[in-house]
């Protein structure tokens, strides 16, 4: 038996699940001409999933840290890969070098990427974001067009096309009016130009209702995937999306302390470990399991038991249940489905074990 059956913290990851949520949403976005980015931030560039992706269908990568991309180049994974955070200015080297498109939206960087170019003889390939409303990264509508004319004359850069980031940093929905408004923008641009855009990113795993709903999707023509491939949900309200599974991941720890204590700390009450003052609901005498897994491992917040427990909280290291009826014991696993923000903390953490199904 392989020590990463046995060891925990461990986090399970059934590819075979990956691997069919990956087919699925390619075949349905693909029932209307849109094409699928696959997302790796979430599982840091894991080679074993970029190759499932890569498998089922979808040959663009996009992950927003170089490291993850250069792991991937790596390991063999062949596929057209994006960096999907603006570049960094002292990193343009080496997006030039490991990626093949970027998204962009600052001119000075851009040129930064057109001197890397330049340097190393290669064409970098840029798509430009615009801002429509979530306030995040995004050129305004109207500074778009003079950014073009400046970006088009650039030695070692090939714009490629338009995309925008909805419903991220303020939960704004990519609704049909939004995807309408992109679509005239890109008309106006490939127009203006005599373009004709290999990419016209419309959004990511929040597009899922509008996608479904509209009966023109214009020049939308890519979508950027992670969450709804990774856990099977669309990230508006997180539901399901049919025939996708949403248990691909399981996180595993262990009770490492089962004792009938008070529900209450007692004494003079001031702050925790990370500055909180805490308050506790009065349960009376219960079951405090403490758990092998903390804050340093996963977002715990994020997680949902398996079994029927309560999370009461955590410190760097443990979490704290309430076992409620069942009797855990030293030694018991405990499983856990995550959220998007538990995944993304758990697969970065050095400290949690993947183990693959």
């Amino acid at each position: 038996m392989n020590v990463s059956d046995i060891v925990t913290p461990r986090i399970e990851i059934d590819l075979g699940k990956i691997a069919h949520n990956a087919k699925t949403l390619n075949k349905l976005y693909g029932s209307k001409g849109i094409s699928i980015t696959g997302v790796t931030k979430v599982v840091c560039g894991n080679p074993k999933i970029a190759d499932v992706l890569v498998k089922s269908g979808i040959s663009i990568l996009a992950d927003s840290r170089i490291d993850n991309i250069r792991k991937m180049r790596k390991a063999g994974i062949q596929a057209q890969f994006i960096l999907q955070r603006t570049p960094i200015p002292s990193q343009t080297e080496l997006v030039v070098r490991y990626t093949d498109v970027s998204l962009n939206t600052e001119l000075s960087v851009i040129k930064g990427l057109s001197r890397s170019a330049v340097k190393q003889g290669i064409t970098h390939k840029i798509i430009l974001m615009v801002e429509l409303g979530d306030l995040r990264e995004g050129l305004l509508p109207s500074d778009l067009e003079n950014t073009v004319k400046e970006i088009i004359i650039l030695k070692g850069i090939e714009f490629v096309g338009v995309g925008t980031n909805l419903a991220c940093f303020g939960g704004i929905e990519p609704d049909e009016e939004k995807m309408e408004y992109l679509s005239t923008i890109v008309k106006n641009i490939e127009e203006k130009f005599g373009l004709t855009l290999e990419f016209v990113s419309g959004g990511n795993s929040a597009n899922y209702s509008w996608f479904i709903s509209t009966k023109d999707i214009g020049k939308i023509n890519n979508l950027r995937l992670g969450e709804s491939i990774f856990l099977g949900c669309e990230t508006l309200y997180r539901k399901h999306i049919p025939n996708l599974f949403t248990d691909a991941f399981t996180l595993i720890t262990e009770v490492i302390e089962s004792k009938i204590k008070p529900s209450v700390p007692y004494g003079n009450v001031h702050q925790d470990a990370f500055g909180n003052t805490p308050k506790f609901q009065d349960r009376g005498q219960i079951r405090r399991a403490i758990l092998g897994v903390g804050l340093q491992d996963v977002l715990v917040s994020g997680l949902t038991p398996m079994l029927d427990i309560d999370i009461l909280g955590a410190s760097s290291d443990h979490i704290i249940v309430d076992a409620k009826q069942i009797e855990l014991n030293v030694g018991n696993g405990v499983s856990f489905n995550l959220n998007y923000g538990a995944l993304l903390s758990s697969m970065t953490s050095p400290y949690v074990i993947k183990k693959y199904k």
